[in-house]
């Protein structure tokens, strides 16, 4: 237990020091991955000896990335994209597998052997591809829907090729094709089955565990049925990711969607980068060094012949040529899968060691710089000379939040949230909600607005709502602890967005100040106002004197409402006692300390506390100066905390410091 415990503890303390070095110098994280994998396993250091179970793991990785994938899509728009999916990915795989197929028999494998390593070859990585996408915001433009559809598709591919390839290995091709079929025939049951739970089932129980209000048992019940989808199709021999993808698919159609990809996210990110020690674990450097050369061929010969093949097909369904060869370089490498179909090819004596070791050479290698491609995907393109402009085409297909820019986002679609929306609306502001009150969000959606499901206080949610493009962030809850935590992730993601906080009163206003609040509105004072403002109109002072004083008291941060007379029936906290200021009336006797003294020579400033009025002869002398002269018998208004009031109050009698 031991020795697991400290390889466990070395293997994350590897990770975090090469993450955080490759990203000080620009590299992607995966790279940092597939170089702790690399340490660790057996043709490096060498400490990790339990990898069996860190591959099992790991595995997870994909399922979860899966299911987030799903949350992206919904069935209408999967069904709108049947012509990519089983158009596009089922062209590029079947072709690629041919060709592949007459190159490799050319060169000298047998039939079985060839077919293998070509199908391996046509699959691409979803780990990776829809990681960079997702990081770099293409995942809805025209190229990356492209990548994904046919990326969806070799998945699915996935599941008759790892029945095959045993039957294939053992009957000498005998009953293969009934194989298949059945294997389709349980396929389709299963995602019938999980369709229609999907449909029906899953949204009554979030409804029911959004409205615990539990964030503990909405994280556990989003795993839980990403890991029950995952489980079915395994137990009916197909792939876990296949299930996690289907139940995120339906998921994806429900108000939830927002908040369930920020519930995974920690999991998956964490299980994927999992995923790639393990990928790195599998490279031998001694066996690359020997075959370098062949190893750099058959990479640019992978890249060229992938791309090719995608671009043509798709540019022969009627594709822009600049996104055919975009979703070409995106898909150029071969996949996580192809590890599964090596691992699953060796175990049936399909090819020997040598080969297996070019392949996940030959896997990694590609899998390592893919995201450079991606990242310098324009560049390439251009210096192709590659037709078509950088926009043309590129708009996002889900235009909902993608296109708003300089809108408001509203935390809290109470009746406060609400009431700011009605407002917003005539004036042609746009506007997006967000609440963690099912009830709430799904009758709004209904009405029409929108409105997202989820906690702000998560990154996730907060870029969901286009946080980075909004004008102005409103606050429209009371709660302080609950408002801090949404203030420190909005600075984080959005540093320069306005943020206007309600408050109940303006207790917490410097502290709000001091961590970035633009605007704070406590609604106590403000509420002050408006029944001062009706006060006045009904008594007969002019419109535009009472707008001008009310005007005065904002610009003033109601300074003329701060202090207040305490009663023995007020119910307020002890740290509230200690940050409002009080109003305490004293009547100084002739032997008062401060009888014949200026306020300026008490320097009652000093002590934080002022005068705000003096009483005389039944007279009130209201903020009187420095030199006014204390007498016997004045009435003295002080104004400050409470502690500071009564220590004020024994210097004017006493004297006393």
């Amino acid at each position: 237990m031991q020795n697991i415990f400290a390889q466990i503890f070395a293997l994350i303390a590897a990770a975090v020091v090469l993450v955080w070095v490759f990203k000080r110098i620009g590299l992607p994280a995966i790279l940092a991955y597939l170089a702790t994998g690399l340490l660790a396993g057996s043709h490096g250091i060498g400490w990790m000896t339990n990898s069996e179970e860190i591959h099992l793991i790991a595995e997870l990785g994909i399922v979860f990335l899966l299911f987030s994938l799903g949350l992206e899509f919904s069935l209408p728009r999967l069904m709108a994209m049947r012509n990519i999916v089983f158009g596009l990915g089922t062209l590029q795989v079947l072709v690629t597998t041919g060709i592949g197929m007459m190159v490799l028999k050319l060169i000298g494998y047998n039939t079985l052997t060839a077919f293998t390593i070509a199908a391996l070859m046509a699959l691409s990585s979803t780990a990776v591809v829809v990681k960079v996408l997702k990081e770099s915001g293409t995942l809805n433009i025209r190229r990356g829907q492209l990548a994904i559809g046919v990326l969806l598709f070799q998945d699915i591919a996935v599941v008759p090729l790892l029945i095959a390839l045993p039957l294939l290995a053992n009957s000498g091709g005998k009953d293969v094709a009934g194989a298949i079929l059945f294997a389709f025939a349980k396929g389709a049951f299963v995602c019938i089955f999980l369709l229609a739970v999907g449909k029906w089932l899953l949204p009554k129980i979030f409804n029911e565990v959004a409205s615990a209000r539990s964030d503990e048992l909405f994280v556990l019940t989003t795993i839980l049925v990403a890991l029950c989808a995952g489980m079915m199709t395994y137990a009916f021999g197909l792939s876990m990711a296949l299930g996690a993808f289907l139940a995120g698919m339906m998921l994806g159609e429900s108000h939830y969607r927002h908040q369930l990809e920020a519930e995974i996210r920690p999991f998956r990110d964490i299980l994927m980068g999992l995923f790639f020690v393990t990928v790195g674990m599998e490279l031998n450097l001694n066996y690359l060094a020997d075959v370098w050369g062949w190893v750099v061929v058959s990479l640019i010969g992978l890249l060229v012949c992938k791309v090719i093949i995608l671009a043509a097909a798709a540019q022969t369904m009627g594709e822009r040529k600049r996104d055919s060869i975009a979703s070409g370089l995106m898909l150029w490498q071969m996949g996580e899968f192809g590890f599964v179909l090596v691992a699953l090819a060796s175990k049936h004596h399909m090819f020997d060691a040598g080969t297996a070791s070019f392949l996940i050479a030959l896997g990694v290698l590609s899998m390592a710089a893919t995201p450079y491609i991606i990242d310098k995907l324009d560049f390439i393109l251009d210096t192709l000379n590659v037709s078509g402009g950088h926009d043309e085409g590129e708009q996002p297909q889900n235009n909902d939040l993608k296109s708003l820019s300089n809108h408001v986002v509203i935390v809290g679609f109470g009746r406060v949230g609400q009431t700011i929306a009605r407002f917003l609306k005539p004036e042609a502001i746009p506007y997006v909600a967000v609440d963690f009150n099912p009830t709430l969000v799904q009758e709004a959606k209904a009405a029409g607005e929108t409105v997202y499901f989820g906690h702000a206080g998560q990154k996730a949610i907060l870029k969901s709502a286009g946080i980075e493009k909004a004008r102005l962030v409103i606050i429209s809850f009371v709660e302080y602890e609950k408002s801090l935590e949404i203030i420190d992730t909005i600075k984080r993601v959005a540093p320069e967005v306005n943020i206007l906080v309600r408050t109940r009163d303006d207790t917490h206003v410097e502290q709000l100040k001091l961590v970035g609040v633009t605007e704070v509105v406590p609604e106590e004072l403000e509420a002050s106002l408006m029944l001062v403002s009706h006060v006045l109109f009904m008594s007969g002072v002019p419109m535009k004197r009472i707008l001008r004083r009310v005007s005065k008291e904002r610009q003033n941060r109601y300074a003329f409402l701060h202090g207040f007379f305490a009663g023995d029936t007020d119910d307020l906290r002890m740290e509230q006692q200690d940050r409002l200021e009080f109003l305490h009336a004293i009547a100084l006797p002739e032997n008062a300390f401060a009888v014949n003294k200026t306020i300026k020579e008490l320097g009652l400033l000093q002590r934080k506390v002022e005068i705000s009025a003096l009483r005389r002869n039944g007279t009130e002398i209201s903020m009187p100066d420095e030199s006014t002269e204390i007498l016997p018998h004045d009435v003295v208004l002080l104004k400050g905390k409470p502690r500071r009031v009564e220590r004020a109050e024994q210097f004017l009698l006493d004297g006393l410091p």
